[in-house]
C-alpha cells in the first residue's frame, strides 16, 4: 500500500459553506505533505506563506530532525481563516558503518576543497527554483529496480569515523541499470563528475520539490529538458564516494531533506 495514501481531512462548517484543507502524507519527521485547498486560498506553515497553485495545490516538508509541533493555517477567498495544530511522529534512525572507502573520500585533501564548494553551490542553486508546476501531486514511483542497501536518516560511520547522516535511499544495482523519472518534472542539474556524488542529476517537480540522483554513470537528458514519469533519464554507476554501484535517491523541499521512501511502495532491504 502506498504510504502517501494517508489522508488527513480537516473541515469546519460555517453556515452553509465548508472551508476545508486536505493534507496527504505521513505526518512524521522526514515527510512530504501535499495539500489541497479552495482555489484562491492562502496557506501558511508556522507563519510562513506557502506557494499555492491556481488549482489550490500546495506542498511542504519536514527534515530528519524536525521539531514535532507545527501549525498550518489557511484563508479562503472570502476571508475565512482557519488554524490547525499538527503533530509529527518522532522517528528513530539506524546506524550504518561503511568500511573500505579511500581515505581521501572520507577526509578530503586541501586541494579539492574548492571543487567541493563549487559542487555544493551548483546543487544549492538548482534547488532554489519555485517553479509553479505541480508535478509533485503525482503518486511517485521508484526510479530504479534493486534491493535497498541504505536508508534515509541513518547515521553514517565511514572507515570508523562518525559523519553526517545519510539523506537518501540507496538502491543497489549494476552499473548501467536504468534510472527513471519518479514523477514528471524538469531537469535543473546534470554534472557527470562531482567529487563526492559523482554523476549528479536534479529533477524539479515544482514548488521547491526536487529529486536528486547520485553516483550516476551516464545521463540521458540535459538541463532544461522536461521529463515524464517513467522516462529513462540516467544510468546507475559507481562514481564519487562509493564502495559499489548503486543509486542514491534524495528528495528535497527547498532546503528540507525528505525521505523518498515515504512516497513510494515499500521495498525489501538488501
Amino acid at each position: 500500500m502506498l504510504r502517501n495514501v494517508l489522508h488527513v481531512l480537516i473541515g469546519l462548517m460555517l453556515c452553509a459553506n465548508v472551508s476545508a484543507i486536505e493534507l496527504r502524507g505521513e505526518l512524521s519527521q522526514g515527510s512530504l505533505i501535499r495539500g489541497v485547498v479552495q482555489s484562491g486560498s492562502q496557506v501558511w506553515l508556522d507563519g510562513e506563506e506557502l506557494q499555492v497553485s491556481k488549482e489550490g495545490y500546495f506542498v511542504f516538508g519536514f527534515g530528519r530532525d524536525a521539531t514535532l509541533d507545527h501549525e498550518i493555517s489557511w484563508k479562503t477567498p472570502d476571508e475565512v481563516k482557519q488554524v490547525k495544530k499538527i503533530e509529527l511522529k518522532k522517528r528513530e534512525y539506524a546506524v550504518q558503518s561503511i568500511e573500505g572507502l579511500p581515505p581521501k573520500m572520507v577526509t578530503p585533501p586541501e586541494e579539492v576543497l574548492a571543487r567541493i564548494r563549487l559542487d555544493n553551490q551548483q546543487v544549492a542553486t538548482a534547488r532554489l527554483s519555485r517553479d509553479p508546476r505541480t508535478d509533485f501531486m503525482q503518486p511517485f514511483i521508484w526510479p530504479a529496480e534493486g534491493p535497498i542497501s541504505g536508508v534515509y536518516g541513518s547515521q553514517r560511520i565511514l572507515n570508523g569515523q562518525p559523519k553526517r547522516p545519510h539523506f537518501g535511499v540507496d538502491v543497489a544495482a549494476p552499473t548501467g541499470t536504468p534510472v527513471l523519472a519518479p514523477a514528471d518534472g524538469v531537469v535543473t542539474l546534470w554534472v557527470p563528475d562531482m567529487y563526492y556524488s559523482g554523476g549528479t542529476m536534479i529533477i524539479d517537480h515544482g514548488h521547491g520539490v526536487s529529486s536528486t540522483f547520485l553516483h550516476l554513470s551516464a545521463g540521458h537528458v540535459k538541463v532544461g529538458d522536461s521529463v515524464k514519469q517513467g522516462q529513462l533519464v540516467a544510468e546507475i554507476g559507481a562514481t564519487g564516494r562509493v564502495t559499489g554501484a548503486h543509486l542514491d535517491w534524495r528528495m528535497n523541499w527547498h532546503s528540507q531533506r525528505i525521505d523518498p521512501a515515504l512516497l513510494v511502495p515499500a521495498r525489501p532491504n538488501n
